[in-house]
């Protein structure tokens, strides 16, 4: 229902811009021969040749109209050129309009608050622009004025007299004793005209426009003098142009509360509201819309110019009429992926070039049922958090179809049979993204805090194809109709993680590592399927016969660089664990939280007793492996360190819950695969309690 919004002064210059027969213009400028020719964009379907969706001018002067077909236009006007809107998937492809009219849009907001409503409507505030000119430049001391500003159509302003149209709208600029805020409308007709001329200029489109003081008059004017003119409302005129508009032309009047009016109220136009107190239409309509309606008879709106370049929502749809209805799941749901993937294409361009993000996926659908002429309208939109990826929105956008169905089913009763149900047609189908925001400051993989790791590990994290993988987690549940439908958790997958894991796990010995790598490069001719140190390979018995002699070609080659290279790995091995030993409370993710955390010392104590624990656990592998002496003094240190420290370890998950300033239950486990093997074994420390290893050689008196 429509909202009332008190207006906060009147004297603001709001101007709409509506671009003439845009679609028309667009292909025009593709095809400059067309210009001066009567010319129709037509649908992409080839019933009767395709519906009409915008007509030129000089094809109106034939009697050619957006609701006739092709051939009707043909048969009206034999000269007509049809334009066929580009086609994909299946469907039109409005983009390049899109694209068109951006290129206005930033024009226009070069000289105020811009809101866009829609691919070729805008909405200015020229208020601020307005107010500098004239305190700077005065329209009544302007000698020379811009041809095209006079040629405004300003309402009340009298040329019956016979007088130069021109010379009155000029005198009516230079007005000495005009009020405050018409002196600042004429401020506006010449902004509104410069502008007008320069989007001609840089983009060979042309345009109408409205000025008034408010969004709902400058709409209604943009439309009044078309094409390529403007109009002006002053606010002594406003009562003039609404007591005669029929109710339904009104903006949110033309469905059923506008029908109401007439049917109930007998309100034909706009002026008849005036015969009703605001009360009167409080009791009829509620508080909200009774004063909403009150306020437009009387010409008063105080909504506001949105500061919006961008649009609001990303939406894809298709309509299936007559015996082209969808009657079966199948179907409906192939549209669905069709229509899916072009969402998912505007939003990951959005997410590209803007920084922004939808949060609500929302399935709209017109049904029809044999029963019931007037189902169509009662189908239930379904809503759910958007999950960015088209496979995810297409299964989403599915999921809330079925839950919808189901509901509607339900609602008349009808029964399905397998995959088609009987009774039943779908003649529009339709997703959106809405709840688009900007990505807030500072979002980006939790990668980047570990700045001693080196950045060619996490160069692929900061790609564009990641920021839309983050992207998946700023959406939050909202309150949508979704509870019938089960949606899976979004994952992040980082490409490369495998091999960057495997080079750091401390408990990997190097000839293991290094037959891992052999095993890769066997897979191409021995796909293998076994476990073994949990890595797992592709193993098929029945090639084990074929692959035989391939096995004993590389087994004398491996032998050779295992040897060469043992003593070399084992060096550089050496190398990283003791740099890792000196520098391992660097690799601690409890530093990011001493600036946060009051207890951050008693962190640092528990960090520095559960590495100990770490590492006597870490050495044993080497001991079981056959190292050195030295790494053997290694873990009776340990040993040591673990006796030491075994009180503690008995009540460390309560400490340890103590010192987190939330419940350690909340942790996400899908946060902790992203960050590196060391910090997700520290993490996994605190989470489960400790066991001491049982394979450990015991020396001295029994551990407590």
């Amino acid at each position: 229902m429509p909202v009332a919004k008190p207006e906060s002064c009147d004297s603001r210059v709001i101007a709409h811009i509506d671009m003439d027969c845009f679609y028309v213009q667009v292909e025009q400028r593709k095809q400059p021969q067309l210009r001066g020719l009567p010319t129709a964009v037509v649908q992409y379907n080839e019933w009767k040749g395709g519906a009409l969706i915008a007509v030129s001018y000089e094809a109106r002067k034939f009697g050619v109209k957006r609701s006739m077909r092709g051939e009707e236009a043909k048969e009206v006007c034999p000269q007509i050129h049809l334009v066929q809107v580009p086609v994909a998937r299946g469907k039109a492809d409005l983009n390049g309009y899109r694209n068109a009219g951006s290129e206005v849009v930033s024009i226009l907001a070069r000289r105020g608050r811009c809101e866009r409503a829609s691919i070729d409507e805008v909405y200015l505030d020229l208020t601020d622009a307005a107010e500098t000119m004239l305190a700077e430049a005065p329209p009544q001391h302007l000698e020379a004025i811009d041809e095209e500003a006079l040629k405004s159509h300003i309402l009340g302003l009298n040329n019956e007299d016979g007088s130069d149209v021109k010379e009155n709208v000029r005198n009516w600029i230079h007005r000495c004793n005009a009020d405050h805020r018409d002196k600042l409308l004429a401020c506006g007709i010449l902004i509104v005209a410069e502008l007008r001329m320069q989007v001609l200029k840089e983009t060979e489109f042309t345009c109408s426009a409205g000025i008034a003081h408010n969004k709902m008059l400058a709409k209604l004017a943009s439309g009044m003098n078309k094409p390529a003119q403007q109009t002006v409302v002053p606010f002594s005129s406003v009562q003039g142009l609404l007591n005669s508009l029929p109710i339904r032309k009104m903006k949110q009047l033309g469905g059923k509360l506008g029908m109401s009016l007439q049917i109930d109220m007998g309100v034909n136009t706009v002026g008849d509201l005036l015969q009703f107190s605001e009360e009167k239409l409080q009791e009829r309509y509620g508080l909200n819309t009774g004063t909403w309606l009150w306020n437009i008879a009387r010409g008063i709106n105080g909504e506001a110019v949105e500061g919006r370049l961008l649009p609001k929502s990303h939406g894809s749809g298709k309509t299936f009429p007559g015996p082209r209805a969808l009657k079966t799941v199948s179907a409906v749901q192939h549209w669905l992926n069709q229509l899916c993937e072009e969402l998912s294409e505007r939003l990951c361009s959005d997410l590209d070039q803007n920084k922004r993000i939808a949060h609500t996926l929302t399935l709209h659908v017109r049904a029809y049922k044999s029963s019931d002429s007037d189902s169509q309208k009662k189908f239930p939109s379904k809503s759910c958090p958007l999950r960015y990826g088209t496979a995810k929105i297409q299964e989403d956008a599915f999921n809330l179809f079925q839950a919808g169905l189901r509901e509607y089913i339900g609602l008349y009763g009808g029964k399905s049979e397998g995959s088609h149900y009987s009774g039943w047609g779908i003649t529009s189908l339709s997703v959106s993204a809405s709840k688009i925001v900007p990505i807030p400051s500072g979002t980006c993989s939790i990668a980047k805090y570990f700045h001693w790791q080196t950045s060619s590990h996490f160069s692929s994290i900061q790609s564009p194809e990641n920021l839309r993988m983050d992207a998946t987690h700023l959406s939050p549940p909202g309150n949508e109709s979704y509870s019938e439908v089960n949606l899976p958790e979004p994952k992040i997958d980082f490409s490369g993680e495998e091999s960057w894991i495997e080079d750091t796990i401390p408990g990997l010995g190097l000839q293991e590592q290094k037959i891992n790598v052999w095993k890769d490069e066997d897979l191409a001719c021995f796909p293998s399927k076994k476990k073994e140190d949990g890595l797992t390979e592709d193993t098929s018995p029945l090639l084990l016969s074929g692959t035989q002699g391939c096995l004993e070609q590389n087994q004398n080659k491996q032998q050779r660089e295992f040897s060469k290279d043992e003593s070399r790995f084992k060096s550089e091995y050496r190398e990283q664990k003791g740099t890792r030993l000196k520098n391992k409370g660097t690799s601690s993710i409890l530093k990011f939280f001493k600036s946060c955390n009051p207890s951050g010392a008693s962190l640092s104590q528990e960090h520095d007793r559960t590495v100990q624990g770490t590492d006597a656990q870490l050495t044993n592998g080497f001991q079981s492996r056959g190292h050195s002496l030295a790494e053997l003094n290694e873990v009776e240190v340990a040993e040591e360190n673990e006796r030491s420290s075994c009180s503690y370890i008995r009540d460390q998950d309560e400490r340890r819950r103590e010192a987190w300033s939330y419940n350690i239950d909340e942790i996400d486990p899908s946060v902790i695969d992203e960050l590196p093997t060391e910090i997700q074994d520290e993490i996994q420390a605190w989470l489960q309690p400790r066991k001491r290893p049982n394979n450990i050689v015991k020396r001295g008196p029994k551990a407590c």
